[in-house]
């Protein structure tokens, strides 16, 4: 008893000192600022021993389909790491990117006392419940650290002694932890510097391998200070395409390189790198990145010099296959590297999205029509535009039209045009109809399915005919152009209604893409990471989401889909402000669904609603009324969050603003 209230005085000591201790290492400032999260922001009790969370099968089987790829080239590194600590009784955990444990290697006559300890297949390792630990304070922090004995914020953990790394993809999207751990360690905290030293080199030589394996079908440019071990070790890498220009960056890479024009562009932003051409990057004579670039430097040794005069030893790795080749018509084909690299922005690691996107591929160059179904918001214009942008006609307008936005008394004249002088009002040369604008390149029509049934013969004879007839014309236009329509409806059942025309069903669907619900894929962390890095672009403002918040936004049902999903984020980045996006920033509604009862701010402290609470609630604002309550109740943070409306957190919080310690925390 008296082991448990020592460590539950030493975490309360660290939560409540203001201001944090200075003196203290890197490692240790990390455990600081975990606890601190746990007591304050997820209200944790560190006299706890909590039983170990392990996800369902099915929540499992999901994991493990998201995170396929990343596991077949993690589990070759995580196969070597394990040869070097087996003996010391350590077992290797590799998890998600929200804390859960998708692959392990440890001794198997162990198994029961693993599972026990969390160290096991499915474990959650997660902060928000699981309190300070190796991979839940990984997942919230993104550093490598060691969380050894009582670092463990929960009184259960404190046996164990673990060591993470953080893992981040080739576009610097955070994937998951690999961790060390062991049941229990007799030595102190620095006898784990070694196991540190070789987490942190298995991991990055994880982010390698899957660099490597995700860009194998183009060049990849090694760089080194060290010439000698650049083609094995080389420290900072990029993936090319045929014309010299970046694809992929690893870390070092983002990191280290900056492109001469970099004060237009924010240091942070992950992916300045990605787009440019080589020339952009280094200052070295334009022929030896051709030379790189073309795979023809041979066995020589090129030394490449950015622009601000670092000096890298450089090697080049060949494709492992050719890029793909898309037939444009009989007898003709052509390489288009930029068609897979357009189409992959839209989606992550989705089976469905890649299957689709796949198909899209193969068809962007094809003389067909395309029909995209999927619910409102799901982002049939964007697939559309890319689409576009991927195809041979990306240097031609692409001009979008939504049918149910016209209204039918213009559409006639907005799609087709007028000459000059057709009706009372019209501009004295006429205008050129949208469908006219799209000559060359790409229609598309979103929400087809609203358009008026005069319009569908008329657009069927566009569709056929290739050409168009403005009003007041006499001779028709001939026009080239590639349709894509769009429907959120079921247009088979218009059809059965009356309301749309068969015969323009099967000419717009020569191929049909159905596009899945938000709710449905299993890339929401890409589509949440992607688009808040558009939108904090957009807004000048940073782009940063905590575990927490980012836990409440995986959950959500999104039945707005894409588009709702980017309003919540603008509003959260509003209302953050430049700070980290955290719970208290998200739209009330996803913090409702969170929680299951829309009037939950309001009726005490239930996370993850409490922020909110704390924010509108008008008693408590001064540090007196605060103390008085606080004193009234004898210190009970919850009684004294009750009686004032607001949360534990927001307590928590607004002691430390004015200043208020309580005085059991020191007896």
């Amino acid at each position: 008893m008296r082991a448990v209230q020592h460590h539950v005085d030493k975490v309360l000591r660290v939560v409540h000192l203001t201001p944090p201790l200075a003196d203290t290492d890197a490692n240790t400032a990390l455990i600081h600022r975990s606890w601190r999260r746990c007591s304050v922001e997820h209200s944790l009790d560190p006299a706890l021993r909590p039983d170990v969370r392990i996800e369902t099968s099915t929540k499992l089987k999901e994991c493990l389909q998201r995170n396929e790829e990343h596991l077949h080239v993690a589990r070759a590194g995580m196969e070597q790491l394990y040869k070097h600590v087996s003996a010391s009784g350590y077992v290797l955990l590799l998890t998600d990117a929200s804390g859960v444990t998708i692959d392990y290697i440890g001794n198997d006559t162990w198994d029961t006392l693993l599972r026990r300890a969390g160290l096991a297949l499915g474990a959650d390792w997660n902060e928000i419940h699981a309190g300070t630990n190796g991979i839940g304070t990984c997942v919230a922090e993104r550093l490598a650290l060691t969380c050894h004995q009582d670092d463990h914020y929960y009184i259960g953990h404190v046996d164990l002694s673990c060591t993470a790394t953080p893992l981040f993809d080739p576009l610097g999207v955070f994937m998951g932890v690999l961790n060390l751990s062991v049941l229990s360690s007799p030595h102190a905290r620095a006898s784990q510097h070694l196991i540190k030293h070789m987490t942190v080199l298995y991991g990055r030589m994880i982010e390698d391998a899957n660099f490597i394996h995700q860009f194998r079908e183009h060049w990849i440019l090694r760089l080194g200070t060290v010439g000698p071990l650049v083609d094995v070790c080389g420290e900072i890498m990029l993936a090319v395409d045929r014309d010299g220009r970046i694809v992929g960056a690893n870390a070092d890479a983002r990191r280290v390189l900056r492109l001469l024009d970099a004060t237009r562009i924010s240091p942070e932003d992950r992916s300045d790198l990605v787009g440019h051409h080589l020339s952009g990057v280094f200052g070295s004579r334009i022929d030896d990145i051709w030379r790189l670039t073309k795979g023809t430097a041979g066995g020589d040794r090129i030394i490449v010099t950015t622009w601000d005069g670092q000096g890298y030893s450089a090697s080049v790795m060949a494709p492992k296959a050719a890029p793909t080749r898309y037939r444009v018509d009989e007898g003709d084909t052509l390489a288009n590297p930029r068609r897979e690299e357009i189409l992959g922005r839209i989606a992550g690691e989705d089976s469905h999205m890649k299957q689709l996107l796949d198909r899209a591929a193969r068809l962007v160059d094809k003389p067909i029509s395309i029909l995209i179904q999927g619910e409102t918001g799901t982002g049939k214009e964007v697939l559309a535009q890319a689409l576009h942008d991927s195809s041979q006609r990306a240097d031609k307008p692409f001009v979008a039209v939504n049918c149910a936005a016209i209204p039918e008394s213009l559409i006639e004249s907005e799609l087709f045009g007028y000459m000059p002088g057709t009706f009372t009002g019209a501009r004295n040369k006429g205008m050129k109809g949208l469908i006219q604008r799209a000559d060359g390149g790409t229609l598309f029509l979103d929400e087809i399915g609203d358009m008026p049934l005069l319009l569908q013969t008329r657009l069927l004879r566009v569709l056929s005919e290739r050409e168009i007839l403005p009003l007041g014309a006499d001779r028709p236009i001939k026009v080239d152009l590639h349709v894509v329509a769009a429907s959120h409806r079921d247009l088979r059942r218009q059809i059965s209604a009356g309301s749309f025309r068969e015969d323009l069903y099967y000419r717009l669907c020569g191929a049909t893409l159905a596009l899945p619900a938000v709710r449905e894929r299993q890339d929401k962390a890409f589509l949440i990471d992607r688009i808040l890095r558009a939108e904090a672009g957009a807004m000048q403002t940073s782009a940063s989401i905590s575990p927490q918040a980012m836990v409440l936004l995986l959950r959500y049902e999104w039945p707005g889909n894409v588009r709702e999903m980017r309003n919540a984020l603008c509003f959260a980045l509003s209302i953050a402000d430049g700070e980290q996006i955290d719970v208290q920033h998200l739209p009330p509604n996803i913090i409702d669904a969170a929680v299951g009862q829309p009037q939950a701010r309001m009726q005490g402290p239930v996370y993850p609603t409490l922020e909110f609470a704390g924010e509108r609630a008008g008693a408590g604002d001064e540090p007196s009324d605060l103390l008085k309550v606080l004193r009234c109740h004898h210190w009970n943070i919850a009684d004294t969050a009750r009686e004032l409306g607001l949360s534990r957190s927001t307590v928590y919080r607004r002691m430390k603003r004015d200043g208020i310690v309580s005085p059991i925390h020191f007896l």
